[in-house]
Parts: C-alpha cells; sequence; structure tokens
C-alpha cells in the first residue's frame, strides 16, 4: 500500500523588505511549500504598519524563472563562472594598465543591497583607483542630495515618516505619492481623516494625489523655485523669520525679486497657499521628482529648503522638508559612495583628510583623488571612448538614460561590456559581452536604507535559481581576480555590513552625519536577527530627527540658505511645441523586468499612452484611443492618447515604463534630451520640447494567445495574462493575407476560424484546440472597440465561433476595465454596484465589492466614477460599455 502524499509544509514567515520604492515597506514573506512565497506587509515595520501597495502584495506573481539569467554568458553563449570572472579580472586590469583607471566605470543601481553598493564602491575608488561609479539615482534624486549638502554640510533627510502624521499642513511638490509612494499616501490620507491634516498638492498635472488635497496648484512647468521665492518673500513679511542661518539677507532679497506671474497661478490662489503655510506652526514639504528632475533641481530644492530654515520648522515633530526617494535603496547607494561625486559615509572626495582616512581604513592601493563621470557624462565618455570598459549592474541604461537612443548606441560601441542582472533579456543586456547572473529579490540577504534613513534587513527566503550570485560576491571574486583577494575576503554580507559600520566610525569622528559605528561587531547572529533602526546609531548619537536644536553639518553650525534666482525653461517653440512631462503609473515599476511578469499589474494600463489636453487634441485632429507620433531630434515614439484635462494645453504626460520588449516604440527616454543640472548633473526629465501628430495607421489590432505573441508592425505593445498573453497592435499597409499575419503572430500552424467584412475593414481569427481558445486576433480600420476583458477571460477556456463577436453574451457579466488590481474589480463592476446596490460612497463600494480596502491606490478612480454617476445617473440597462481602450 502506498504512503499517503504529505501535504507541504510552509515554513516560518521571514521578514524583509519591498523591493521597490523608497518607502520600505516591511514584508513577511512565507515559502508555501511548493516553491514559491505568500507575501503579506509585516505589521510590526515602523514605515508601513502592515499596509502594502499593489506591487508589494503581488510580489510572489513575479519570482517564476520565465525570462531569467541562470548561468554567466561570454558572446551569447554559457560559459563557467570561472571563465566569466577571469574574463571580467582580465580586461579590466588590461585596460587600467594600458589607458589608466579612468578608462574603465561602474553604473549601478538604487535596487542594489547596500553591501553590493559597498563592495562596488570599494573596488572602483579604492582599488581601481577612480571615481567612475555612478548610479541610477542620479537620475531620480542627485538634486536633493546637493541641495542638502549646500544647506545642510551634509545629505541629511531631517525627518521621519511619523512627521506626517503630526503636521498640520503636508505640501506635497512634484510628487503624486498616491501612484508613487502608495503606503505613505495611505499614511497622510488616515490622518487627514483622524486630525483633519491640510494637504496641498503643487503639480502642474492633476494626479490621483489631488484626491485628498485641500488645495492643488497647477503651475506652470518648471516654477518651482518662484512659488517659494515668494513664500520665503512671504514668510519675512508677516515676520516669520525665527532663525539667522548663514546667507539669510541675500536669500531673503532674492526671494524679494522674485515676480508672481511665472507661476501661471491666480494671485487669490497663491494667496491661500501662502496662508496655510505660513499660519500652520507644523508644515512638512514633501517632494520629488517633480522637483529634482530638472536641469535647475538643485535651486528648487534649496527653495523649499530656505523656507524651513528661516522658520525653523525642521527636525521638530511634524515640521521639516522630506525627500522622497523612488528606488528601495537609492538611501543606501547614498550612504556608501555610490554617487561618482562622493566617497563612503557622506564624505567628501574632495577633502584630502575624507580621502586619507578611508583609503587608511581600506588599505587602498590607489584611492581615487577626484570626482569621476555623473551618468549622462559618463555614458558619453563611452561614446566617445574615453570609457573603454563598463561594467553595468542591476539597471537598464538603455531604456532608463536621457537620449535612450544615443545611450544603447554607446554601450554597444563600447570595447567591453559586462552586465549583471537577473534576467537574460533586456534592451542592455543584449548589448554585452559579458552576462553574470545575479540573484534578485527573495534570493538575496542584506540590508537597504528607506527615505526615513531606516535600515531594514532584506533576507533570503527561497535558494537562488540556477547559478545566480549575489553581487557583492560576484564584485569580490572579480576583485580577488585583480589582485586584491584579502581586501574583499569576506564570506557573508554580514562581515561586509560589519565593515561598512567601522568605516562610519571613522566619518563620525571626521564629523559625517552617517554613523552606524554601534553595529560594527555585529555577529552573524546578531545580523540576522537585525531589527529596521534609523541612524545614526554610536556612541552619544541614537536615530531620531535631525537639525531640531539648529545644528547643522556646515563649518559654522548654522544653516545655509541659498539666494535662488530662478531659471525657468525655455518656451516651447514653433517647431517643437509642446513640453512632455514623464513619469509612473500606479502598478508598474521603473522598465518592468519584475511588475510586468504579474497579470495584474499589466491589467490597469496595459500600453504606453499620451494623456493629451480636449485642446490639443482637438488642434491636432487626435481622438480618444486613437495613435499619436511624439517626435524631436533625440528621437520618436508611438503612444496610444489618452484625451484629459488632467494635464494642462502644451504639456502632455507619458509612462517611462515600456522597453524594446514590451512596447519598442513607447520607450519614452529616446526622446528625453540630455540636459542636466549643473550642481547635480540630474538629468532634467520632464522637460523635453516634442511635436505630436496622428500616427496614420492604417489597421488596428487586439491579439490574445496562450502562446508567446511576436509581433513585426509599426506599433505593438504586450503584456502577459494568466493564462497567456495579449498585444496591442497596428501598421501601416495592409498584410498580403490575415491569416499569414496570425501565423507570424502566434507561431500556429492550424487553421483559424475567420470572420471578414472588407468593406468596414474588420477582420476577426480565433484558433481553436478541442474547443478552447488557443489565440485571436482581432483587427479594425480603427481602435479595436471589444470587451478586452471577456476575450482575456475566454482565452484558454471552453468557448465556440461566439468568441468572435469579442463582447459576453446577454447573460454573462462583463467586468470591465481594471480599475482595483489588488481585488481584480473592473469598471463595470463598481459602476453596477453604484448603480443598482446605492453604492455612494467608497467605503460602501469597499465593502459590497473590496475595492479600495487593501493599498488604496485605486480609492481616487473610485471617487471618480462616483462623482460621474452624480453628474450623469447610471441605470442597470446601460451598464455594457466595452473596455475599449
Amino acid at each position: 500500500m502506498n504512503a499517503p502524499i504529505a501535504a507541504p509544509v510552509s515554513a516560518p514567515a521571514v521578514r524583509t523588505t519591498c523591493a521597490y520604492c523608497g518607502v520600505g515597506c516591511g514584508i513577511l514573506a512565507t515559502p508555501d511549500g511548493a516553491g514559491g512565497l505568500v507575501v503579506a506587509g509585516d505589521p510590526d515595520h515602523p514605515a508601513n504598519f502592515g499596509r502594502l501597495c499593489v506591487k508589494g502584495s503581488a510580489l510572489a506573481e513575479t519570482l517564476g524563472l520565465k525570462g531569467r539569467l541562470l548561468a554567466p554568458r561570454i558572446g551569447g553563449r554559457e560559459a563557467s563562472w570561472n571563465q566569466a570572472l577571469d574574463l571580467v579580472a582580465q580586461r579590466f586590469s588590461e585596460t587600467i594598465a594600458r589607458h589608466g583607471p579612468d578608462s574603465v566605470a561602474f553604473y549601478v543601481s538604487g535596487q542594489l543591497l547596500t553591501e553590493d553598493y559597498y563592495a562596488a564602491n570599494k573596488l572602483m575608488k579604492g582599488f581601481i583607483g577612480s571615481a567612475n561609479i555612478d548610479t541610477n539615482s542620479r537620475l531620480c534624486m542627485a538634486s536633493s542630495v546637493a541641495g542638502h549638502r549646500r544647506a545642510f554640510g551634509s545629505d541629511t533627510v531631517p525627518g521621519l515618516y511619523e512627521d506626517l502624521e503630526q503636521a498640520d499642513c503636508v505640501v506635497l511638490v512634484g510628487s503624486n505619492l498616491a501612484w508613487c509612494h502608495p503606503v505613505l499616501y495611505q499614511r497622510l490620507a488616515a490622518a487627514c481623516e483622524a486630525r483633519g491634516t491640510r494637504v496641498v498638492v503643487i503639480d502642474p498635472r492633476r494626479t490621483a494625489t489631488c484626491d485628498i488635497a485641500d488645495l492643488h496648484l497647477p503651475l506652470a512647468p518648471g516654477s518651482d523655485a518662484v512659488l517659494f521665492n515668494l513664500l520665503l518673500a512671504e514668510i519675512d513679511r508677516c515676520g516669520l523669520v525665527r532663525e539667522n542661518p548663514e546667507n539669510l539677507a541675500e536669500a531673503l532679497a532674492a526671494a524679494r525679486a522674485t515676480l508672481p506671474s511665472a507661476t501661471g497661478l491666480a494671485h487669490s490662489v497663491i494667496r491661500q497657499f501662502l496662508d496655510l503655510w505660513c499660519n500652520s506652526e507644523r508644515v512638512v514639504t514633501l517632494y520629488s521628482q517633480g522637483i529634482n528632475q530638472s536641469d535647475s533641481g538643485t535651486d528648487k530644492v534649496n527653495a523649499i529648503l530656505n523656507c524651513h530654515l528661516a522658520t525653523g520648522r525642521i527636525g521638530r515633530p511634524g515640521a521639516g522638508p522630506f525627500s522622497v526617494t523612488g528606488q528601495p535603496n537609492a538611501m543606501g547607494g547614498r550612504e556608501v559612495g555610490g554617487l561618482s561625486n562622493m566617497l563612503a559615509c557622506h564624505l567628501d572626495i574632495d577633502d584630502p583628510a575624507h580621502r586619507s582616512a578611508v583609503g587608511d581604513f581600506w588599505k587602498a592601493p590607489r584611492m581615487a583623488e577626484k570626482p569621476g563621470l555623473k551618468a549622462v557624462d559618463m555614458f558619453r565618455a563611452v561614446e566617445d571612448g574615453r570609457i573603454k570598459a563598463l561594467w553595468i549592474m542591476c539597471t537598464n541604461p538603455a531604456v532608463s538614460m536621457p537620449e535612450a537612443d544615443r545611450v544603447a548606441r554607446a554601450i554597444a560601441g563600447c570595447d567591453f561590456v559586462v552586465v549583471s542582472d537577473i534576467m537574460a533579456r533586456t534592451d542592455t543586456t543584449r548589448l554585452a559581452h559579458v552576462l553574470l547572473p545575479a540573484t534578485g529579490w527573495a534570493e538575496k540577504d542584506g540590508t537597504v536604507t528607506n527615505s526615513e534613513r531606516r535600515i531594514s534587513r532584506q533576507r533570503r527566503s527561497r535558494a537562488a535559481p540556477g547559478q545566480a550570485r549575489d553581487d557583492w560576491r560576484i564584485i569580490a571574486d572579480v576583485a580577488a581576480r585583480m589582485g586584491w583577494d584579502e581586501a574583499f575576503g569576506w564570506q557573508s554580507p554580514a562581515q561586509v555590513f560589519a565593515e561598512h559600520a567601522c568605516l562610519s566610525g571613522v566619518a563620525g569622528r571626521l564629523g559625517s552625519d552617517f554613523d552606524i559605528s554601534d553595529y560594527a561587531g555585529i555577529t552573524e547572529a546578531g545580523y540576522d536577527a537585525l531589527a529596521p533602526f534609523l541612524w545614526p546609531q554610536a556612541v552619544g548619537r541614537n536615530g531620531g530627527r535631525f537639525f531640531g536644536e539648529g545644528r547643522f553639518h556646515t563649518p559654522s553650525g548654522r544653516g545655509r540658505m541659498v539666494a535662488v534666482t530662478p531659471r525657468l525653461p525655455a518656451p516651447a517653440g514653433p517647431e517643437w511645441p509642446f513640453r512632455l512631462n514623464t513619469g509612473r503609473v500606479r502598478d508598474h515599476w521603473h522598465t518592468m523586468t519584475r511588475t510586468g511578469l504579474s497579470p495584474r499589474l499589466s491589467r490597469h494600463l496595459a500600453e504606453p499612452f499620451l494623456e493629451l489636453h480636449p485642446a490639443d487634441a482637438a488642434r491636432l485632429g487626435l481622438r480618444q484611443a486613437d495613435l499619436a507620433e511624439v517626435m524631436n531630434p533625440q528621437g520618436r515614439a508611438i503612444l496610444r492618447v489618452l484625451v484629459t484635462d488632467r494635464v494642462a494645453p502644451g504639456h502632455p504626460f507619458a509612462p517611462i515604463h515600456w522597453t524594446g520588449d514590451t512596447g519598442p516604440s513607447g520607450r519614452i527616454d529616446v526622446l528625453v534630451p540630455g540636459a542636466v543640472d549643473p550642481v547635480s548633473g540630474q538629468p532634467a526629465s520632464k522637460s523635453a520640447t516634442v511635436a505630436i501628430r496622428p500616427f496614420a495607421a492604417d489597421w488596428y489590432g487586439f491579439a490574445v494567445s496562450t502562446r508567446p505573441i511576436r509581433p513585426a508592425c509599426d506599433y505593438w505593445a504586450r503584456a502577459v495574462l494568466p493564462a497567456g498573453h495579449q498585444a496591442e497592435l497596428a501598421g501601416r499597409g495592409q498584410p498580403g493575407h490575415w491569416e499569414d499575419l496570425g501565423r507570424e503572430l502566434f507561431g500556429l500552424g492550424a487553421e483559424p476560424l475567420l470572420v471578414q467584412d472588407p468593406r468596414q475593414g474588420i477582420v476577426r481569427l480565433a484558433y481553436l484546440a478541442e474547443g478552447r481558445l488557443q489565440a485571436a486576433l482581432f483587427v479594425a480600420r480603427d481602435p479595436v472597440a471589444l470587451s478586452r476583458s471577456h476575450v482575456i477571460a475566454t482565452l484558454d477556456a471552453g468557448c465556440g465561433s461566439d468568441i468572435l463577436a469579442g463582447r459576453p453574451g446577454a447573460d454573462q457579466p462583463d467586468p470591465g476595465a481594471l480599475v482595483c488590481a489588488c481585488f481584480s474589480v473592473g469598471m463595470n463592476t463598481i459602476l453596477a454596484g453604484i448603480a443598482t446596490q446605492k453604492l455612494m460612497t467608497v467605503e460602501a463600494i469597499g465593502r459590497a465589492l473590496g475595492a479600495g480596502t487593501n493599498c488604496g491606490s485605486c480609492k481616487p478612480e473610485l471617487r471618480s466614477l462616483l462623482e460621474a454617476a452624480r453628474t450623469a445617473p447610471i441605470t442597470a440597462p446601460e451598464l455594457a460599455p466595452s473596455d475599449q481602450t
């Protein structure tokens, strides 16, 4: 008699940290006994107290091995680790010997763990002897770093998340908190509900975050420094200057000389903002990429900091400026000197005493003596041959850098390129000579630091797949082969962390704000048990807020104001009349190498789009769901049109996430010029000037398949589904035979069911096997109108020829376009609930349907649907709109 098969036994939950934004949410990852994980928020983690956004909730859905890089590759062929590491060490050593240390570079990532970052920084700056190591964090928060250093004498974030819950007024500047930092948005929304916190949103675009705003200031793009100079002048006029920072008189003079007209705001709106800020003793000004991603981003940061320095509203409960970062470990990278103009532990590479101290600690044979190349300049140096060997770690610059096409060509032309990544096929890995398989989230051990300076552990909860290795280990193995095995002889990430903590003690004695030397002697057991903590942690220094007592890290000990003369963007000209804003969507992340693996994260917004004001759309002859061609001297993109008054005339918006694998014509950074802030080197990613015109497609298509779809047409964007794949398509010229196009798309040889109406330009193909739908293609002269949710639900399910109708029968529910990704609640389901169940509040919708009750990111959309229902009441018979694009 066979013994019964035991059910898988789940292992204990592993306390770890989320892989996405800089909020740094704690996660409980529980192995499910079948190779996967069950993910939940950690109720004891002080960043999120159990909350998670939809991306964090879906992390377990992104852990499959599809597309993973599982073994080293040289020239596209699998190789052993020894072969790959020997070649990397040899080529870097030879290049340095022939051309000097500055002929090589590392481009790293805010998604590396601190231990990985530390190893890379040590190798480049202390042993290779160059500071040519920069990071994709340069693209998101370098202007904050520069502004902090000018004002505080250090790159210090003074406040804590709890300040959002203690403030009387929270001002959000250039931050779509609801979509980009959803858990902080939830904490702020709860504070509004509980204690009446007032919220101001300053953003040219009306974003989801405006849902909780008492005041929205749709200022002219680029005029943020003007507004905060007006605030500083008002602070002085009202007698609210309570501190005596350096350069106060100069900063006030610049503020008084600033004219309000450049903001494009009505005087009454400016007055409301000034009164609210000045009359609220506890004010938090929280800012993000809308401030940083500018060619005057550092000045904008300092214009904000000036107001807090002058009033003393800094470092106190509920008061202070607050920079929130976009990546899980952007702060950790700053702490170890991951930027090319910094040393480890917030020391200054331009200071000989700091260089000497770090060099002595590392026993470095050749310390870098000057700042290295910042990101844009680094890839220019790759382009012109000054950089001859390049190592890219955990990032995708061929998509995410400004002038992305130019950057891709530069990488392709470099003598020797190494890429460490978890994925085998990205726009960047395709250009590499050597690929090194790295571990990803849930597979590696280390630490990350969130936006409030809280260091948390990321813990391994599953085995590394294939031959993947931790990044710190790969770096140490290359360093050993270059002759520095003793200095990189760590056997665990705990040893790397302990060394970093020990070095921070050296930095602390030199006056650095960053000092975690309490952990210099940490053991493996102590590291395993390490609880989240705020830095600094050293003798006599114990976390908390900075600067509340008025002491700063400047030589005088006083804060330092900066006289800001606002620099406004040059007006868009007649040839390129639109100024393009860029940013993120709710459910995707960076270039989608992780979120693109989750079907539900792809359902909210499944293709690249262009938000266009109705007046602009009418003038251009563009309608909802048309395709628009967007172009400038840097490049060209084709995007789906979304007509909306959320954007101002002349200022369209497009998301950053699509790549050569998911939507090649939607690679938006091909349009972004390489203009940078002169102080921080951060690119101006939100101010490309472009021309827009209709893309004259002869046909549009929508396809689903249980197998990967292989488009070859002018426009396509694809996404994963629970049972397969989908693609939006469009092209010029008519294919000779639609059956041939179907075979090319789906790789199927069977004859399809075919419905064709040449007069109307309608073609519909369906491939069935044993009565189950394997693939379908819907073609029309105009953007295809059908129930996508119905077709997707039918894929790999029993069906007949009625699938070609593209809509459910009268007796079948059609949930409509996805609104709540957490619980897969569609628009039609919500509208039906409003109409038939009289669900008149967001809370009522949540109780009845679940929508909005987990991460809360869809609540602004729920409120919009409620508002629409109030202005145009819906009756049950009308609840059949398709979820057409």
